[in-house]
Parts: structure tokens; sequence; C-alpha cells
């Protein structure tokens, strides 16, 4: 099985077709595994939209209940995700890709931005997570559902996962990165935006108007609509794809 070991962290992953590479994470918030690809939360799904025509990454988060295992720390936060995801790129020799993302991946496309903005030929971030206000008094319920149903880590005391939900969830808007870092982007961008608490549209819409070079699909989930964001993405992606030679 493909796998590789970075920093304590086993890493799995898999790939879909080849071509220019597409690094995806799949929706589900701290249980983004590949498994989530093809169920219902995800209406695009990148192993059967894109393999024909490009090379498709997919891999389980660490500790998200799949394969991928770290330990957990009171320091991690969004960038020791983003570690695990350019060491995936790094052990596959990938030096640019196309990034998509829905739900929390959005986040990690953000970072990766922060991080090595020169790795990323274009994004697309579906319905990105995000806050609207305040950070509530208490703890999310998935993140408790999530700390739950972890197994064997007995360094994630309930003091650790404080720091590690503070790290992740305190700053608000799209938790890693701020609104003045989000008009710096300068990867072309298409947004599909979302509809609920955790996606709040307020969010995608505002990121679509800070970004400089980004798209806007206001409705893609369901029906014709979904059906029009599919091809969206994929002409999207096209036009962006560098050219070999």
């Amino acid at each position: 099985m493909p796998s590789f070991h970075h920093d304590g962290a086993d890493i799995y992953y898999e790939e879909f077709g080849q071509g220019f590479p597409i690094l995806t994470f799949a929706p589900a918030g701290l249980k983004s595994t590949i498994a989530v690809w093809g169920q219902p939360m995800a209406p695009i799904n990148p192993t059967t939209e894109w393999a024909a025509d490009y090379r498709v990454i997919v891999m389980d988060q660490r500790n998200a209940g799949g394969r991928s295992r770290a330990p957990i720390t009171a320091d991690d936060g969004w960038d020791a995700y983003t570690a695990d995801h350019i060491a995936l790129l790094d052990h596959l020799r990938i030096d640019r890709c196309h990034l998509y993302g829905q739900c929390i991946g959005g986040s990690f496309i953000i970072n990766i931005l922060k991080k090595q903005p020169a790795r990323v030929a274009a994004a697309v971030l579906a319905q990105p997570i995000g806050r609207v206000g305040p950070l509530p008094g208490k703890r999310s319920p998935r993140f408790d559902e999530w700390a739950a149903e972890l197994n064997d880590h007995p360094e994630a005391t309930p003091e650790v996962l404080d720091r590690f939900y503070h790290n992740l969830y305190a700053a608000g808007f799209v938790y890693c990165a701020d609104r003045d870092f989000a008009r710096t982007i300068k990867a072309a961008c298409l947004i599909l935006a979302g509809n609920d608490e955790a996606h709040p549209w307020p969010i995608s819409e505002e990121l679509s108007k800070l970004i400089p070079n980004c798209e806007f699909v206001p409705e893609w989930k369901t029906g014709a609509a979904l059906s029009a964001a599919k091809a969206r993405v994929k002409e999207f992606l096209a036009r962006h794809t560098p050219r070999r030679g």
C-alpha cells in the first residue's frame, strides 16, 4: 500500500490516472479520508471525474480514522497538516500541481498557498470552511466527535486537545489565514460556494472578492447546477494546466 514516513507521521495516499498532478483533500473536517470521496457529501469525486486526463492524488489526513497516523501535540495546527501535504509532494517528486479541496480542504489549500505558493498552478476550493462571528465558548461537536474516536493516542490529553482546537479554529475567517493574506494570493482560484453553518456563504463570497484572480460558482451541489459545475471545474483546470515543453 502506498505510504511514507516523515517527522513521526505515516501518511497513506493513492493515485489515479496520469498527466499533470492534482493533489486533493476530501471533506469531513478532521475525518478527511480517501473513503469520503464518492460519498454523498462529496458531489464531485476527483478519482472518477479527472483521472482520464490528470494524475489525481488522494490521501488520508493524519489521525482522521483512515490509514495516516501521527502523534498529537499541543503545538499542532494547520502547519502540521501542510507539512504532510508538502512532504507528499516531495515524496512523489512533484514540483507543481493543481489543488482541489472541499470543506476543510479549502483551508488546507490556503495554507499551502501561504507556505509554498510556487507549487500551485491553480486551486479549486469547494465550500471552504470558515466562521462568521466570534469563537463559541466551547469546542464544536464535530471536533469532540473526532476526539472521541481517536485510537491509541495517550498523548492526546484534554489539555492537548484544547490547545489543538484553539490552534485550528480560534483565528476565525478561514482559520489558517486572514483577509490581508487572501488579497496577496497569486494563483488562479475557483470557489464553489458553501451554504451552511460550517461552510458559510459569506466566507465563500468574501474569499472570491479578496483573491485577485478568482472565479465564483454560487450553486453546484445537485442536478443541473452540479453538471454545470463539473464542466466549469474541468474547463478551469484545463485552462490553467501548464503546457508541456
